[in-house]
């Protein structure tokens, strides 16, 4: 990897139309040009989208995609452009205002530190969180342990990290990647088998009594217990190599 750092920022967005400005506001503040992708939002969300472009040119950009393709569809179209314009690293954010945008200079910082490393999220959750969703994390959580035989991954579900983008690049390139709510997990697993080191940056996070949910709960849940099944049967042949990246570490 160069000997540079040259962060961008990807937000995935549909029919946020409300947070998305205040989201990017407290983006903007840390100096990082953000890239917002439409994941096929209305029209009033993706006028929005256009007006904070051309209120902040050559700070934000916005990629379009025609139709709704998923969360993960969207962040994977912001790093095609985050390569074309030449960033090192991606930091991904919700546009719901789950997130302390404060938080983007702790994250970056370990980014420049440990640059092959994933940067991610562990949630620290305050009273707004329901309880329903808490508690449901823990079956995901209990897969990445087993599909990793590791507990280096405390939370891989929070949508705010940082990514090397030539790491993901490389592996997008060989491997179909989750294009829904599955794709926080399926692609911080598979980059831990490629071999990357995984930090973890205990964060904030906040339920706004108005906010935005996307998840459907039968697909998206059909959608996780697919994931994690492949992923199951992806760790079988891995075991050698993550008992023997185990024992080094230890």
């Amino acid at each position: 990897m160069p000997d540079v750092f040259n962060p961008c920022i990807v937000v995935p967005v549909y029919n946020h139309e409300h947070a998305i400005a205040t989201v990017v506001d407290g983006l903007l503040a840390h100096g990082v040009p953000v890239i917002l992708v439409d994941d096929g939002s209305n029209s009033g969300c993706a006028a929005v989208l256009d007006q904070l472009a051309l209120a902040h040119p050559q700070r934000v950009t916005v990629v379009r995609l025609a139709v709704n393709q998923g969360k993960g569809a969207a962040v994977l179209a912001g790093f095609a452009r985050a390569a074309q314009l030449g960033y090192t690293h991606v930091l991904q954010i919700d546009a719901d205002g789950q997130h302390r945008t404060g938080d983007v200079p702790m994250f970056l910082a370990q980014a420049k530190v440990h640059p092959q490393a994933i940067i991610v999220g562990h949630p620290v959750y305050d009273e707004s969180v329901p309880k329903a969703r808490l508690y449901g994390r823990y079956a995901t959580h209990i897969w990445v342990w087993i599909n990793t035989l590791s507990f280096d991954i405390i939370d891989s579900m929070c949508g705010f990290r940082v990514y090397p983008v030539a790491a993901v690049s490389a592996l997008v390139a060989r491997q179909h990647i989750g294009a829904r709510m599955n794709f926080d997990t399926d692609i911080l697993v598979r980059l831990f088998w490629d071999g990357a080191r995984v930090v973890n940056v205990p964060t904030h996070v906040s339920y706004p009594a108005d906010g935005v949910s996307h998840f459907r709960v039968w697909r998206d849940n059909v959608q996780i217990s697919w994931m994690h099944t492949k992923l199951f049967f992806g760790m079988l042949p891995r075991i050698p190599r993550l008992l023997a990246r185990k024992w080094r570490s230890a």
